[in-house]
């Protein structure tokens, strides 16, 4: 699999189980390219919706995608601290056109103080028998919300102290 450079600019697309095109990312920067890591920021970045609305995003981001879990992480910069919104999604592939996942709709907000609440647990449980999602996928992932769960409660990767704020130092690097 090749891997997203430091200083380009790519898009995120998300899909849905049945490989339905869910949502566009238009521009994200990459900071951090490996073969498991990807750490990327976007602000005021456009976003297609799958019926073809857009929208702008009204923050600096800092996305954090894994090769191995099955979940995504935006730490959302505001005024008041950084919020994150995380997907519950396949691990990321990349393939020179995008940076893609599915995402399978159960998501964690997480508030500036690390409080959390799970999100979207009817839609997650309709789509999973409408798109017959196998028993081993839905093992899959429940086991890593629970090991996202444990990542926002011990303050891991992008939970941590300082993490959003030094990626976001980096990207304001390549926008002067």
């Amino acid at each position: 699999m090749s891997v997203p450079r430091p200083g380009q600019e790519i898009q995120i697309h998300s899909y849905k189980h049945n490989g339905q095109l869910h949502r566009i990312w238009d521009q994200t920067m990459i900071l951090k390219g490996t073969q498991n890591v990807v750490i990327g920021a976007n602000d005021k970045t456009k976003v297609v919706e799958s019926d073809g609305r857009t929208w702008i995003t009204r923050e600096p981001a800092i996305c954090y995608f894994h090769s191995k879990y099955w979940f995504n992480i935006i730490g959302m910069i505001r005024t008041d601290g950084v919020y994150y919104y995380c997907n519950v999604s396949s691990p990321y592939v990349y393939d020179d056109e995008a940076l893609k996942y599915i995402d399978y709709d159960l998501d964690v907000k997480v508030y500036p103080d690390m409080t959390y609440v799970i999100l979207d647990e009817d839609e997650y449980d309709q789509h999973r028998q409408e798109m017959n999602y196998p028993h081993v996928l839905d093992q899959i992932l429940k086991n890593n919300l629970n090991h996202l769960i444990r990542w926002i409660r011990q303050r891991k990767g992008p939970f941590s102290g300082d993490f959003i704020d030094q990626w976001y130092e980096r990207y304001l690097t390549y926008l002067s």
